[in-house]
């Protein structure tokens, strides 16, 4: 059965990387680059010509939704897909052509790749021992990657007698033990609960923050991305679409996908035009920035406002809002409601209590209303 089981985790063990000589002298802390990516299968492009560079010792987060190329961009930087053109770079080394154990990263993936049959330590062991790594080098390491987990206890159980938390942390326990310095996460979290997919999001962190490496994590779960990343790369049809740090990217965003994607519940959007500083529509109305929003008298626009920003008053441009649910989450709560029969959904966080079926005033200030070019959606 050995034989076996190790022809199916091929492809994982060669994305887990190389093993540094024990006593030698570590590398120097890798710089990720990717220029001009472009990959398709068959007819369809799932990469066109994505740019991508990660500082040293940075946490970057590849977010986007299903099907925007962030995994397989994952897969190229770990030597598991060839590029059609473009090149990858670590440390500034051309390494598009060489072999994923080559490259001196290790891949986590969503599906742990953990061998059934051998115990936590085994499991932990396996890839050193495939490369003949010294026995004591080999206990020295996996004491060091349990402890740092939290794996002492679990060393001689099998993975089914393990939690879907416990799993994914021996899964980074196998790429800890290489030491490598570049780690690459592929949705670790997708198969956890939500209270698991918080506490491993901190071990993550708290693991990126001990050691130091590079990390590149692809995920399309904003909130993973937003308190997980350094610097975040949001993807859209195979093209990054904007990048910076979370917080700038979330309160700047340059495209209406960006806007809307980042956020829940999502940004508020309504077709508007621009009327003697104001963008009015029939279901939103907004005193703008005219001197941060480049626009003209008249020009339709689409107007963007996050639910957080929307409040009752009568002391800006307002509309009436009919409230038809309220959503109470505890700590807050979300009144979900319409201006007039047909129009469009609007979602505003709540201040004060408001009862279903009741009318209120809302609109926001100008320096939190977003404005963007119905045509080629970019932030006007």
């Amino acid at each position: 059965m050995m034989p076996a089981m190790t022809q199916v985790r091929e492809e994982e063990e060669e994305a887990l990387g190389p093993v540094s000589q024990p006593h030698a002298k570590p590398p120097p802390k890798l710089r990720v680059a990717a220029r001009g990516i472009k990959k398709a299968f068959g007819s369809t492009h799932v990469l066109k010509g994505v740019d991508l560079e990660i500082p040293e010792g940075s946490f970057a987060v590849l977010v986007g939704s299903s099907g925007c190329g962030k995994s397989t961009l994952l897969r190229i930087v770990a030597g598991l897909e060839q590029v059609d053109e473009g090149r990858v770079e670590l440390a500034g080394k051309d390494v598009t052509d060489l072999a994923p154990r080559d490259r001196d990263v290790a891949m986590v993936f969503q599906s742990y790749a953990l061998y059934p049959h051998l115990t936590v330590e085994e499991n932990l062991a396996f890839g050193l021992k495939l490369r003949k790594t010294p026995e004591i080098e080999i206990a020295s390491r996996v004491r060091e990657a349990s402890e740092m987990l939290g794996l002492e206890k679990l060393l001689a159980r099998l993975p089914r007698e393990l939690s879907g938390g416990q799993r994914q942390r021996v899964a980074m326990g196998r790429a800890i033990v290489r030491r490598p310095n570049v780690f690459l996460f592929d949705e670790p979290l997708s198969n956890l609960d939500a209270a698991l997919r918080s506490e491993v999001r901190v071990d993550i962190r708290r693991l990126h923050d001990r050691l130091g490496a590079t990390t590149l994590y692809v995920t399309h779960d904003q909130v993973e991305a937003m308190t997980l990343a350094d610097t975040l790369w949001v993807m859209n049809q195979g093209s990054v679409e904007q990048k910076g740090s979370p917080l700038d990217v979330y309160e700047r965003p340059r495209t209406k996908f960006v806007a809307t994607f980042l956020g829940s519940p999502a940004m508020n959007i309504v077709k508007a035009r621009i009327e003697k500083g104001v963008a009015r529509g029939d279901d939103l109305a907004c005193a703008i920035d005219t001197s941060r929003h480049k626009v003209e008298e008249g020009q339709e626009v689409e107007l963007g406002v996050r639910p957080h920003d929307l409040v009752v008053t009568t002391e800006l441009p307002h509309v009436e809002m009919k409230v038809e649910l309220v959503e109470a989450l505890g700590f807050e709560a979300y009144a979900h409601g319409w201006v007039r029969a047909a129009g469009a959904h609007l979602v505003m966080r709540l201040e004060r209590p408001v009862k279903a079926g009741s009318t209120i005033p809302i609109g926001a200030r100008p320096e939190h209303v977003h404005l963007f070019d119905p045509k080629t959606g970019r932030a006007l």
